[in-house]
């Protein structure tokens, strides 16, 4: 079908996330601290496992490049969703648009793939820990960062080159507080079976690939720490597994409900309430989990604090 005499939408319009004003003011209330709580917290622990040189391994490394990713989540729809809160029309550009589902997209990938090989990383310390330090040396953790910015590159540029060649020709009016995915497709005056197809099988294959990952690494895991004799050695190499456990436990769990039961009868509202949470919510929960179910992130903590204080005393 030919599509160039169609009048082409330049610009969207949000619904939002409620129009009652005492709402709106409590709504703002809530998501200035979470976004602000997310800045702090993914900040200081960068800059936490920058100062201290005993968390310059591997696994702090990774964290670290966790809390970047959660920053840039929080920021690709946070300032945008708060800006837009009183106001009546919550408008964005095309290109607006297309930016902020390839930025959304691309942070929950990389996410996803940077757990992994976080997985990986504690599969080899545990599993493996006299070949460790050999194997897992600069060059490959540098290599197993890298990988998930590039997977994520490559799957949302897909996604977006195929979504914004689409037209976009009768309503512009997006039932959602940012430009997600499926709500823009639902916007297009053409057939969009192969964007969604291929939404799903890209989406399912790499849900799989880094969920395999992750499992396979944590089965290699619980039967290494089964064959500990100790319960106070299995209780130590599983405290250095239970932060990461619960983080994968929390995203993978918000992706499920939104990508894989988007047919179960959900409605658009009990999707934005999902997409909140992990463009909002989880963001500001990984620094808490690390930092409160840590001993090794407290005590950098304490050693920073104390050293901090005895340079202001002197």
């Amino acid at each position: 079908m030919d599509y160039r005499n169609e009048t082409w939408v330049v610009e969207f319009y949000f619904i939002g996330l409620t129009n009652h004003f005492h709402h709106q003011v409590v709504l703002f209330l809530i998501f200035l601290i979470v976004y602000l709580v997310t800045l702090l917290g993914n900040l200081g622990m960068i800059t936490l496992i920058w100062m201290d040189s005993r968390l310059h391994t591997p696994m702090y490394f990774f964290l670290s490049h966790l809390s970047f990713v959660d920053i840039c989540s929080s920021s690709a729809t946070g300032p945008k969703m708060l800006t837009d809160i009183f106001v009546e029309k919550k408008v964005i550009s095309f290109l607006g648009c297309a930016v902020q589902i390839w930025l959304s997209g691309q942070f929950v990938v990389t996410e996803c793939f940077l757990l992994a090989s976080m997985a990986y990383d504690r599969y080899m310390a545990i599993c493996k820990p006299l070949l460790y330090t050999l194997i897992m040396s600069q060059r490959v953790c540098v290599q197993l960062a890298v990988g998930p910015y590039a997977v994520g590159l490559i799957s949302t540029v897909t996604h977006t080159t195929f979504t914004i060649h689409l037209p976009y020709c009768h309503s512009n009016i997006i039932n959602h507080f940012f430009c997600d995915l499926l709500p823009v497709l639902s916007l297009a005056c053409a057939d969009t079976h192969v964007n969604k197809n291929l939404l799903y099988i890209m989406a399912g294959a790499l849900g799989v690939l880094s969920g395999v990952i992750i499992l396979v690494s944590y089965i290699y895991i619980i039967v290494a720490i089964l064959k500990i004799r100790s319960a106070e050695g299995r209780r130590k190499a599983f405290a250095t597994c239970s932060s990461h456990l619960t983080t994968v436990a929390i995203l993978y769990g918000t992706l499920f409900f939104i990508y894989v039961c988007p047919s179960s009868g959900f409605s658009l509202d009990i999707n934005k309430v999902i997409s909140l949470f992990y463009t909002a919510v989880i963001p500001m929960l990984n620094p808490l989990i690390y930092s409160l179910r840590n001993k090794e992130v407290k005590d950098a903590f304490r050693r920073t604090f104390e050293k901090k204080k005895f340079l202001l005393s002197r």
